[in-house]
């Protein structure tokens, strides 16, 4: 059995004295819609991200997925439509107000600052939860050190989390990939999201490099309780570790429900096929 199986099995024997649909609604998105220009990126999606679960978001490329999650952390403005997260309903938001509302998010492409090293790039991570004034922090001095000192004992405690102690002191440049998406994991980590949103955290990995990514984000899930949102290509993977699956075709939601529901969907199986275009 693989770690992704063997991590599947873990998720479903956890959840199963509670669905989805039972759970308290964290994020609801209503009627979104977001355009650039005449293209319709979005077009009037609905759907739910319940407390504590793990929600895939997935399509063919430009179903408008990372648009998606643009949105839902601020990056983007949809031009209708309402966002409700933790009860606050919203039209936009600035990212900034996103991660101190609780939305941490990483990228497709990885993001990091190549030549800080992997301890400082997840302290990075840590900023918006820092109280000292810039005046405090050159001085590093009284109540900033010991903010500092605070902060960095809980980014050693994710750095043993993820299991990355021997490249703490490592600039993140000179990383292999697997290990650069994992210090990304760590850094979005770092803001005690109440909310994750993943894009494409396995993009561009080896089998092995995905298991190990697979376990991570049912133990951040699990162990940690974060809610996570999640775009994956490799539809295995994202049938093993979803509690549901909302499915995106050409800016259009056209399924919403459990993986196994989605995989006998006639309308998911054309867009992927192509025949429906």
């Amino acid at each position: 059995m693989s770690v992704i199986e063997k991590a599947a099995d873990i998720t479903a024997s956890s959840i199963g004295l509670q669905k989805a649909e039972e759970r308290e609604t964290l994020l609801d998105l209503a009627n979104v819609s977001l355009s650039f220009g005449g293209v319709k990126a979005i077009n009037n999606i609905s759907f739910d991200i319940k407390r504590g679960e793990v929600r895939a978001i997935i399509g063919p490329n430009g179903a408008g997925k990372t648009s998606m999650l643009n949105v839902i952390n601020g990056f983007y403005q949809p031009q209708e439509g309402v966002i409700t997260f933790r009860g606050s309903q919203r039209r936009s938001m600035k990212p900034h107000l996103a991660v101190s509302h609780g939305i941490a998010r990483t990228f497709q492409n990885v993001a990091l600052f190549k030549g800080m090293s992997t301890l400082d790039n997840i302290m990075a991570g840590r900023t918006t939860r820092m109280k000292r004034n810039m005046f405090w922090q050159i001085l590093y001095y009284g109540p900033a050190q010991r903010e500092e000192i605070a902060h960095r004992r809980k980014v050693e405690e994710i750095i043993d989390f993820l299991e990355i102690a021997h490249i703490r002191s490592t600039p993140v440049g000179k990383l292999p990939y697997g290990l650069q998406k994992r210090v990304e994991l760590a850094r979005a980590l770092a803001m005690e999201p109440d909310l994750l949103l993943l894009d494409e955290p396995m993009a561009g990995m080896n089998l092995e490099e995905k298991e190990d990514m697979s376990r991570f984000i049912i133990d951040v899930n699990e162990q940690l309780g974060t809610t996570i949102a999640l775009i994956e290509h490799d539809i295995g993977v994202v049938m093993d570790l979803s509690d549901r699956v909302v499915v995106l075709d050409y800016g259009r939601k056209i399924a919403d429900g459990s993986p196994e529901e989605v995989q006998k969907n006639q309308d998911v199986i054309d867009a992927y096929l192509g025949v429906s275009h």
